[in-house]
């Protein structure tokens, strides 16, 4: 007892007590409950506090995106001129969507969509919380399965916003930005923006996509059992397709039909009398292909268009652009036959291409570049012109005060280090370049751009002002000689031009000198009606004079019809002219051709061997010249095209250019005066060398050279001399006096 006592009391001193008030502190241990409790309120701050901490301050600084602002792809289509006739759908790499405004959905169809994926839509906060948990557990479980349960606001966010990423962070930015879009937007502005976006299957995105996908109808036509089907195959679009998987889609349709119930959309007896729709095949209406034949190397082209523009792709995919194009549907279809009537007598080997511009407007009205959509476009390719280039010499030459009655010398001539002849020593002797041009002489246009005040380029110049393109697909310079003067090979076609080009020159020059440039596209608007580009009020360039171009056309104006007899029908007046390329030294032939034009419609018709073989006319026989199977090809297009158009004339009003034309076989067919090309002149360059005639009775234009061939000539150093006219400009022009005998006039 006594130590008991004892340890007791000097357990209580203190400090000052002299040991006898000592006393001795001991430290009480926690209860293990309270231990607990702390745990887990840190468990709930962390689960509860922190999230709602980090959702109000996201949610504070969060921006959502107004309707506008987000964008989703959709379908642009591309029409022909009459705004009605589809040429091509430009279709995003994500499928077919067309957006509508929620007021086209009937309330039916909107009240299915509901059933399936959100029956609270109307009243909830734009989440779910048990959602973001089963997605929460499924992160911290590693179980990928977990999740689910998503609003439709939810799902709208996570297609058009945030991404479908799993991860924490991504749905907390769906939760925020969902919770906040549903303050901002209207109910019926999410609910519109989620059926426009929200993939059905079959390649549909959109409600009105999947309505024809499904049912090949407009969505305003659905049912409510059909509203049923597509709302049913949100969840799992591929797997709940009635065509591949009917239980199943059937399946999910009853629950979605029940829920119409519940939600008052439908009536209970509605319900017991639905059946199931049945849907058509998904082959009959799968986008495959976008545009056929033809028209998908017409789409190439007017993407291309709308970039040099300004029209970028993502507008196009976002715009639901309606593209309306200068093609004539009518005319493109006789394009498009005229073609193929001839070709399907050839293999493949033998390609043609035709192309059609307006010359009072540049609007390319018919085109035609192969028949594969996504290959190779022969429209849009460089190839040698031949003989048809002798136009643009004459202009540069007119343009520089020498008549079409000037006389020149068709003997042959020296150009670089080559002799150029004509075909079979064809020859007028001395005569008028008009004539010339009409028997397709190489000597004399040879001769001509020796006398050009700077040769050659003045050749390459004048075709560049009236619509060759400076740069084409392969070559960065065009009409260049390595980058520097082209050979005087030039006036024989020599070097290479697109078919589309060869179709502006000859609109320009029957457009009195003005052009205009060639272009597919007429208007683009957007879905809401905002117009992008408008080309109808484009004005043309006065490149040239009209007396100029006039002179030209007069020149041409007998062409056609010394060409194996294409004159159009009805007598309608034509400008035309042939040309044929040589196959390198074979003596066989590779390209030829025939433009020709009238003043309403500007025609450029090509015909080639792409696989390096002789080009042999399988309508006429022997080798291949732009006065037979091209001219039919030219012809019967034209007659087809112009059928119901009045005839024009050349010259404007007045028609002085085709007056000019009537005696243009002759000196004095263009109304110039005689007497140039007399005089000798030197050459600036080499051209190649080759004859290049055109005969009476054959019409056909023997070919221009190819570089690479023996005709191709480098040029001799310090050039070839050249006579001119070899005479005195005053002597009679016996190739018109020939051609008279030999006509019979």
């Amino acid at each position: 007892m006594s130590n008991e006592n004892s340890s007791n009391e000097g357990a209580n001193r203190t400090p000052g007590d002299g040991g006898d008030n000592l006393r001795i502190r001991t430290r009480r241990r926690r209860p293990p409950w309270r231990r607990v409790i702390t745990t887990v309120c840190s468990v709930i701050a962390v689960l509860i506090i922190v999230p709602l901490v980090a959702f109000f301050a996201a949610y504070a600084v969060t921006k959502v995106p107004q309707p506008e602002e987000l964008q989703n792809n959709q379908i642009s289509n591309i029409y022909a001129a009459d705004g009605t006739s589809e040429i091509a759908r430009i279709v995003p790499p994500e499928g077919n969507r067309q957006n509508i405004s929620i007021s086209e959905v009937p309330e039916h169809v909107r009240s299915a969509v509901l059933s399936a994926e959100d029956r609270d839509f109307y009243s909830n906060s734009g989440f779910s919380v048990t959602g973001f948990g089963r997605a929460a557990l499924g992160q911290l479980t590693g179980n990928s399965s977990a999740g689910g349960g998503s609003t439709i606001t939810q799902q709208y966010v996570k297609n058009a916003v945030v991404g479908d990423e799993r991860s924490l962070v991504r749905k907390g930015k769906e939760l925020v930005i969902s919770a906040k879009m549903t303050r901002e937007w209207s109910k019926d502005q999410i609910l519109e923006a989620y059926l426009n976006t929200i993939y059905f299957g079959r390649n549909a995105y959109g409600i009105d996509a999947a309505a024809k996908a499904y049912f090949n109808k407009p969505v305003k036509d659905l049912t409510v059992e059909e509203g049923a089907v597509l709302a049913a195959s949100i969840q799992r679009p591929s797997q709940l397709d009635p065509w591949t998987n009917r239980p199943e889609a059937e399946e999910r349709w009853n629950y979605v039909m029940d829920g119409m119930v519940g939600l008052g959309a439908i009536t209970p007896e509605q319900r017991a009398a639905a059946v199931y729709p049945e849907t058509v095949d998904p082959a009959t209406t799968a986008e495959s292909s976008f545009a056929e034949g033809t028209n998908g190397l017409i789409r190439t082209q007017v993407l291309n268009e709308l970039a040099a523009n300004g029209i970028s792709e993502d507008a196009v995919n976002t715009g639901g652009l309606k593209i309306t194009t200068t093609i004539d549907w009518n005319k493109q279809q006789d394009m498009v036959d005229s073609v193929h009537a001839k070709l399907d007598s050839y293999d493949d080997t033998v390609r043609a291409a035709g192309v059609a511009v307006n010359p009072k407007t540049g609007g390319i009205e018919a085109y035609y570049g192969g028949d594969d959509p996504n290959g190779y476009d022969w429209a849009n390719a460089g190839l040698q012109t031949g003989s048809t280039f002798k136009i643009i010499t004459l202009a540069a030459a007119v343009e520089q005060g020498i008549p079409t009655s000037a006389l020149y010398d068709s003997s042959p001539v020296v150009s670089g280090d080559n002799t150029v002849t004509n075909d079979s020593g064809e020859t007028c002797g001395t005569c008028s370049l008009a004539q010339a041009l009409k028997m397709s002489l190489n000597t004399s246009f040879i001769r001509l751009t020796q006398s050009l005040d700077n040769g050659p380029q003045d050749v390459a110049d004048m075709a560049h002002r009236l619509g060759v393109a400076t740069s084409i697909p392969g070559i960065d310079k065009t009409l260049t000689e390595n980058g520097g003067v082209p050979y005087e090979g030039i006036t024989l076609g020599q070097y290479q031009s697109r078919p589309l080009d060869m179709a502006s020159v000859l609109a320009t020059l029957s457009n009195q000198g003005k052009y205009f440039p060639a272009h597919f596209v007429q208007k683009v608007e957007t879905q809401s009606g905002e117009v992008l580009l408008d080309n109808s009020g484009m004005q043309p360039t006065q490149v040239i004079s009209p007396e100029t171009a006039d002179a030209v056309i007069a020149a041409m104006a007998p062409i056609a019809a010394y060409s194996n007899g294409h004159s159009l029908a009805g007598g309608r007046v034509s400008a035309a002219k042939t040309g044929t390329s040589q196959l390198g030294d074979t003596g066989a032939n590779k390209d030829a051709w025939m433009i020709g034009s009238t003043p309403q419609l500007a025609t450029a018709v090509w015909m080639g061997n792409v696989d390096g073989q002789p080009l042999v006319d399988l309508t006429y026989g022997g080798p291949m010249y732009g006065s037979r199977s091209p001219a039919d090809i030219w012809k019967n297009f034209m007659d087809a095209a112009l059928a119901d158009d009045p005839v024009e004339y050349f010259g404007g009003e007045s028609g002085s250019a085709s007056a000019a034309a009537a005696g243009s076989a002759g000196s004095s067919g263009s109304g110039y005066s005689s007497g140039y090309g007399t005089g000798g002149s030197t050459s600036t360059g080499g051209g190649g060398g080759g004859s290049d005639s055109t005969t009476d009775d054959g019409g056909q234009e023997a070919p221009a050279p190819d570089p690479g061939g023996t005709g191709g000539g480098a040029p001799a150093p310090g050039g070839g001399t050249g006579g001119g006219g070899g005479g005195t400009g005053q002597l009679p022009d016996v190739g018109a006096i020939i051609d008279d005998l030999l006509n019979g006039r």
